[in-house]
């Protein structure tokens, strides 16, 4: 994975192989009016650190202060992201009757897409209404790894019929 902080939060953290990547340094670097430089700073060490826990199913919430520049929209999906449960999923519907906008379906999708921490603000937890896996820019095989890797460690049965 990508991990990119300023002096107040992460603000990237992606899969390096990810096509929107380019993308989202240009947009991140016009936004934050920086420029990315290899190094480390005390935040990138915390993620370090909670991605571990996470990874060894320690950790369910992160804590890690985050800098997600976007619109107002945007930043409100993003934002009701973090409100979905470890080892629970929510549909592309749910999710916009929880940000009070129902008919916005494509809009929370798109925003949802536009998701530059993967992970933490973790849209692979959104899922179509017929619960089935789609758009997720990290690809579906790794949506579903981290769905498993959810509820093995929620305590909650898993579900494989719906993969």
């Amino acid at each position: 994975m990508v991990a990119g902080a300023t002096d107040e939060g992460v603000c990237l953290l992606e899969f390096h192989d990810r096509r929107m990547l380019p993308t989202e340094y240009k947009e991140l670097t016009r936004l934050l009016k920086m420029t990315f430089e290899d190094g480390e700073n005390k935040h990138l060490k915390l993620l370090k650190k909670q991605l571990k826990e996470y990874f060894e199913g320690k950790r369910r919430e992160f804590t890690i202060p985050l800098v997600t520049p976007g619109t107002e929209f945007q930043m409100a999906v993003w934002k009701e992201l973090q409100n979905i449960q470890f080892g629970t999923t929510r549909s592309y519907q749910e999710q916009a009757i929880a940000l009070k906008s129902p008919e916005s379906i494509r809009a929370v999708a798109n925003a949802n897409g536009m998701n530059r921490i993967a992970i933490v603000i973790p849209c692979h937890r959104v899922i179509g209404s017929d619960g089935r896996l789609i758009g997720y820019g990290g690809g579906l095989k790794r949506k579903k790894w981290l769905l498993d890797h959810e509820k093995k460690y929620s305590g909650k049965p898993v579900d494989l019929s719906l993969f």
